[in-house]
């Protein structure tokens, strides 16, 4: 569906993309993640055939963004939602959505239909007469989403859509893009909240001008070779720790009476920790074997990068 080679954007001296080479498959929700900076709403506009490219290619669809006639074609199969929502603050919900269904020469039964569709699914049809300028933020972008969806397109470019938004206001928007998955639209989601990320992406790609990684949040996770067990003891005394130090050539945190141990191969270094412990007079409560997220993934692959 999007297919992106050596794609690289210059403002000058200043490199903000470079390089980019990856793929987004039919009906997938692709998340992008990167610090500020990285360059990740600069892809969504060269894709969006908002700004040119300096070098490289990209297909949306087989058709490419350096083309005049096929980014015509591009614009009429996308939806954005933009970092900045840009509605018309002195037009009702309805008319903003209206009047961008025209533009896109969506047939008026069929746009009317989708209107109030859209505004239902997001909690916005009772407030379909009131100006969008009296909207609160939250509000704002929900309707930009309903905006962005009223002509039907088959790929849907999201810039931080649950930005701004209360927590169940940002639920309703999560649950609303997987329910637009299952309708088989592709999904293309810039986010900075890793726990979004790791709850509806298919997979993740992780930008810092450059691609450090891409993978589906499992092959992320199983990425980061540092493992922890957790094990909470009766008592973590002083010459416990000591003793065990002495006797564990691994890295131990100390937090209370939980000891927090560096492990690379669990299933053969717990038995002969617990083993230690026990030797040295320790009595152990809970054994928890620590998971690593996707923060401590995204975390470690950028700080490597600086």
């Amino acid at each position: 569906m999007i297919t992106v080679e050596k794609l690289t954007k210059k403002f000058g001296d200043v490199t903000a993309v470079e390089g980019l080479t990856f793929k987004v498959e039919e009906g997938e929700i692709f998340g992008f993640l990167g610090p500020n900076g990285a360059g990740k709403t600069t892809t969504v506009r060269m894709l969006c055939c908002l700004i040119s490219r300096t070098s490289g290619e990209a297909k949306i669809a087989g058709y490419e963004i350096s083309k005049e006639a096929d980014s015509l074609q591009i614009r009429k199969m996308i939806g954005l939602v933009p970092d900045n929502v840009g509605l018309y603050e002195d037009l009702s919900a309805f008319e903003n959505l209206d009047f961008y269904g025209k533009l896109y020469e969506c047939p008026e039964g069929r746009r009317r239909e989708n209107i109030e569709r859209f505004l239902k699914m997001l909690g916005l049809w009772e407030r379909k007469d009131a100006r969008a300028g009296s909207f609160s933020k939250g509000m704002k972008q929900k309707l930009a989403l309903a905006r962005s969806l009223v002509h039907e397109p088959r790929i849907l470019f999201m810039d931080e859509p649950t930005a701004n938004l209360d927590p169940e206001s940002a639920k309703t928007v999560r649950d609303f893009i997987l329910e637009l998955k299952k309708q088989g639209k592709t999904i293309f989601l810039n986010t900075h909240n890793l726990d979004e990320a790791q709850r509806i992406c298919d997979r993740i790609a992780i930008l810092k001008t450059k691609l450090l990684r891409i993978g589906s949040p499992e092959q992320l996770r199983e990425s980061l070779t540092r493992h922890k067990t957790e094990i909470r003891l009766a008592q973590a005394g002083e010459a416990l720790i000591s003793s065990l130090k002495k006797v564990i050539p691994n890295k131990i945190e100390v937090s209370g009476d939980k000891l927090v141990i560096d492990v690379t191969d669990p299933d053969k270094e717990n038995p002969n920790i617990i083993a230690a412990i026990t030797s040295a007079g320790g009595q152990v409560r809970e054994v928890t074997q620590l998971v690593p997220t996707l923060e401590d993934v995204y975390l470690q692959i950028v700080k490597e990068t600086k």
